[in-house]
C-alpha cells in the first residue's frame, strides 16, 4: 500500500546528531516500503548552532525538508512561554504544509513540541497522528540543567507529556526501557510499538587501519588509546573516565585518553584534567568534520561509554554502542539499562557499575590484558547488528500501524 506520510521533527540533517542520523535512515526506509514522505522541522532547527542561514524549503541528501521560521512575537523571548511560541509556530507552519501536500499520516517525532502542534492538526484536518517517543522532554529538561526531577516544571512537563501519549491514535518508541514507561502511563500496550535504534551496516567497515600520521599528530603514536566520540554532555559520564584514568596509568602508563567532539561539558573536563594531574594524557581533539569522524575512530583501542544512571539513561538506549558494534571496535560500558538492551556483557563488551571509577578502570584492564578474546568480541558485536539491529529490520514495524491508520480514517477536505 503506497503512503503518504507527513514527519513532524525537531531538527534535521544536514546537522549532525543521533536524531538526525536516525530520522534521515528511517524516512529511506519508509520509502524503500514504497511511502511518500514529506518533512517539517520545528523552529528550533533554524536556532541550533551550526544552522545555515533561514529559508522556506531545502532538500539535503535527497531529502525535502519544509522550514519553519521562528516565531517574531515578543512573547517568544520569555521563559516557558517561549515553548508555547515554538508549538504555535509549528502549528501554523504544519496545517499549511498538511493542507498542501494532503498526507494520510502525521508522524510527530521527540519532543512534546512537536506531538501537540500534529495532534491539533490532525483533529482539524481528519488525519491520523502517531508520536514517535526517542526520550521523554521533562528529563531532557534535568539533564540541561533547567529543572529538577520532581520539580513543578517536571510534574508539569511530564503530564503535557503523557497528554500527548494518550491523544495520539499510535506511540512508537525506541527501546523497551521507554516503551515500560509509557504503558505504565495507562497507555494499552497494543497501542505501544518499540523502533528500535539501529545502524546501516553498508556505512561501517570492519578492522579499518589507524592513520599513522594523524596518531603521531596527536602524540598517540605509541599510546593504547581509550577514548569516545561524540557530543559532551553532563549523562555521557565523562567525568568517570577522567576519574579512573589515574588509577589506570599506574597499571598502564601507556594509556592515553582520546575525547573527539564538544559540548556542554568540554570546559568542565579540561579543568578535570588538569585538576587531576593528568592533562598530558588527555587528547581534546574539538570538533571534526563529518568525513573525517572514521578516522578518529580508527585510532582508538577501546571505546568507553560511561553513562551516569539517571532516568534518561535507565531508559533510552543510544546509537554509539551500536555503531561501535557495526565497526567491530572493542567497548567497555556502564551497566545502566539502556546499555543493557544493547551490550551483551563478555559477548558484544564489557559492563561496569555505573557511576565505579574503579569499575571502570577494572573493565579497562581486564578487556586489554584478554587480547585472546578480542576476535571474538568484535565477531559477535558486528553479528548482533547485522542480524538484529539493522534499519530495515527496524522500520517494518511501522507497516501495519500505518496501513491500519491510513484505512480506518480518510483526511477530510481542507
Amino acid at each position: 500500500m503506497s503512503l503518504r506520510v507527513l514527519h513532524v521533527l525537531d531538527h534535521s540533517i544536514p546537522l549532525h546528531s543521533g536524531y538526525t542520523f536516525r530520522t534521515a535512515a528511517l524516512l529511506r526506509e519508509q520509502r524503500r516500503l514504497g511511502w511518500q514522505t514529506f518533512h517539517l522541522t520545528s523552529p528550533k532547527h533554524g536556532l541550533a548552532a551550526g544552522a545555515d542561514a533561514p529559508r522556506d524549503e531545502q532538500t539535503v541528501d535527497g531529502l525535502h525538508f519544509y522550514r519553519t521560521p521562528a516565531s517574531r512575537s515578543v512573547l517568544a523571548r520569555w521563559p516557558v512561554v517561549d515553548q508555547w511560541a515554538l508549538m504555535q509556530a509549528t502549528e501554523q507552519r504544519l496545517l499549511q504544509v498538511a493542507q498542501q501536500v494532503r498526507p494520510q499520516v502525521l508522524h510527530a517525532h521527540s519532543p512534546v513540541l512537536n506531538a501537540l502542534p500534529a495532534i491539533n492538526v490532525g483533529r482539524r484536518l481528519g488525519i491520523p497522528v502517531v508520536y514517535e517517543v526517542r526520550a521523554f522532554w521533562e528529563d531532557a529538561a534535568v539533564d540541561h540543567g533547567s529543572t529538577t526531577e520532581g520539580s513543578l516544571r517536571y510534574r508539569l512537563t511530564r503530564a503535557l507529556e503523557t497528554r500527548a501519549l494518550q491523544r495520539a491514535d499510535h506511540v512508537f518508541t525506541i527501546c523497551e526501557g521507554l516503551r515500560r514507561d509509557i504503558v505504565a502511563r495507562g497507555l494499552p500496550a497494543s497501542k505501544v510499538t518499540v523502533i528500535p535504534n539501529a545502524v546501516d551496516i553498508e556505512a561501517f567497515d570492519v578492522g579499518s587501519q589507524p592513520d599513522a600520521a594523524l596518531k603521531a599528530e596527536l602524540g598517540l603514536a605509541d599510546a593504547t588509546v581509550v577514548g569516545f566520540i561524540g557530543s559532551f554532555y553532563a549523562y555521557e559520564g565523562l567525568d568517570l573516565l577522567l576519574d579512573a584514568l589515574p588509577a589506570l596509568l599506574q597499571r598502564r602508563p601507556e594509556v592515553r585518553v582520546l575525547l573527539v567532539g564538544g559540548g556542554p561539558q568540554d570546559a568542565a573536563l579540561k579543568a578535570q584534567a588538569q585538576r587531576l594531574g593528568v592533562a598530558d594524557k588527555v587528547v581534546f581533539t574539538g570538533r571534526v568534520p563529518h568525513a573525517q569522524v572514521q578516522r578518529y575512530y580508527d585510532l582508538v583501542d577501546v571505546l568507553a561509554y560511561p553513562r551516569h544512571s539517571m532516568r534518561l539513561t535507565e531508559l533510552v538506549t543510544p546509537l554509539k554502542p551500536l555503531e561501535a558494534m557495526a565497526q567491530g571496535r572493542l567497548l567497555v560500558a556502564s551497566d545502566v539499562g539502556g546499555h543493557q538492551e544493547l551490550i551483551r556483557h563478555g559477548e558484544t563488551g564489557m559492563l561496569f557499575q555505573a557511576g565505579s571509577a574503579t569499575g571502570l578502570t577494572e573493565a579497562v584492564d581486564e578487556l586489554l590484558r584478554q587480547r585472546e578474546r578480542w576476535p571474538m568480541l568484535r565477531a559477535a558485536g558486528r553479528r548482533f547488528v547485522e542480524q538484529e539491529r539493522n534499519w530495515t529490520a527496524s522500520a517494518r514495524h511501522y507497516q501495519s500501524v500505518f496501513e491500519r491508520l491510513a484505512q480506518a480514517r480518510q483526511p477530510l477536505a481542507a
